[in-house]
């Protein structure tokens, strides 16, 4: 904003010393001096109402935590921002749901998702929001998701997540034991078990989201 303070200024100088020379006294005298003041107050105007507007946006919108590569809380910034590219390092949960068959289960990620739509997921995934513990963080988005309210799941450990748009701190877990999956939400259209056969055989068919191939591949494939 002070770059473009800078080049108005510039601007109305050149204008008013132009204006010396093809218009008449009485315009010359305008933009020399009340001109300038009206663009000044205009500047500043548009800028209360930018900010105000930006505030707004960053008031209704989801904070979360950012993190060091140890889960550390070392910030705080909004959703937006951290998908926005800044890579800002933020948490993330993930539970993977596995039956007695080794089946595992996914959900198909919802078509009014902006990011990866139709695409098939981690059964659960999502945010740890600001000043939230990681396993109250699982158990909201386990409710919320898949409207599951009891279950059991143990950590696999931790990793770093890096994609296009943002970086994530992400804790899975795997549950194997879970009360009844009920889905009614906007951000899950379907949800099924599929076999490990089934997963291998179109890994290469774009049908998965990169995040769920990475942890088959590192996670999933080792437990039996």
């Amino acid at each position: 904003m002070l770059r473009l303070l800078f080049y108005l200024l510039v601007l109305h100088t050149v204008l008013a010393f132009t204006s010396a020379f093809i218009f008449d006294e009485e315009i010359h005298q305008f933009i020399e001096g009340p001109l300038l003041y009206i663009l000044i107050i205009l500047f500043f105007l548009t800028l209360f109402v930018k900010n105000r507007l930006l505030a707004k946006a960053a008031s209704q919108d989801e904070w979360l935590p950012i993190v060091n590569e140890k889960g550390e809380v070392v910030g705080k910034a909004t959703r937006r921002s951290c998908h926005s590219g800044s890579m800002l390092l933020h948490p993330v949960v993930h539970l993977h749901l596995i039956n007695e068959q080794g089946n595992i289960y996914l959900q198909k990620r919802s078509m009014k998702k902006n990011f990866l739509p139709g695409m098939w997921d981690t059964a659960v995934g999502g945010h740890v929001a600001l000043g939230e513990k990681i396993e109250d963080a699982l158990k909201r988005e386990t409710f919320e998701e898949l409207g599951i309210t009891k279950f059991k799941a143990r950590f696999l450990g931790s990793y770093v997540w890096e994609s296009s748009r943002e970086r994530e701190l992400v804790f899975p877990f795997l549950c194997t034991s879970h009360d009844a999956i009920h889905i009614n939400n906007d951000e899950v259209d379907e949800g099924r078990f599929w076999s490990r056969k089934e997963i291998e055989q179109n890994a290469d068919t774009n049908i998965f989201t990169p995040n769920f191939l990475h942890e088959y591949n590192h996670l999933l494939k080792k437990i039996k």
